[in-house]
C-alpha cells in the first residue's frame, strides 16, 4: 500500500499516453498500410505534436512503471494497470464521444471489483 500513490500515478500517465495518442492518430485520419503510403504517413506521425507528447508521456510512465517494479510484488502491481481501462473508458467518453454501454459499464465494475480484491490480499 506504501507504494499505491507511484501505481496509480504510473498508471494514469499510461492512459493519459494512450489518449494523447488517440488524438494525434485522430488528426491524421485513417490511412491504410502500403508501400507508397510509408514515408508520408511516417513524416505525418513523426511530426504530429500529439503523437510526440503522448510518445513521451509514455517514456515517462514507462521509467515510473520501472520503479514501481524494483519496489512491489509484480502480482500486486500488474493487475493495477487494469485501472487504465476505467481511465481510457471514460475519458474516451467524454473526450472522443465513445460509446459507454452497459456491458462496458459491467466490465468497469468487474475491473473494480477484481483490483480491490488483488489490493485487499
Amino acid at each position: 500500500m506504501r507504494y499505491l500513490p507511484l501505481i496509480l500515478f504510473g498508471v494514469m500517465l499510461n492512459a493519459a499516453a494512450q489518449l494523447v495518442l488517440k488524438e494525434g492518430m485522430r488528426r491524421i485520419g485513417y490511412f491504410t498500410f502500403d508501400w507508397a503510403n510509408v514515408i508520408p504517413i511516417g513524416l505525418r506521425i513523426a511530426l504530429n505534436p500529439f503523437v510526440f507528447a503522448g510518445l513521451t508521456i509514455y517514456v515517462i510512465s514507462f521509467i515510473i512503471w520501472l520503479l514501481v517494479l524494483s519496489r512491489v510484488q509484480v502480482s500486486f502491481a500488474y493487475p493495477m494497470l487494469s485501472l487504465g481501462y476505467i481511465m481510457n473508458a471514460i475519458a474516451g467518453y467524454y473526450l472522443f464521444q465513445e460509446a459507454l454501454t452497459p456491458t462496458r459499464i459491467a466490465g468497469i465494475c468487474v475491473i473494480i471489483l477484481g483490483t480491490y480484491l488483488i489490493t485487499r490480499s
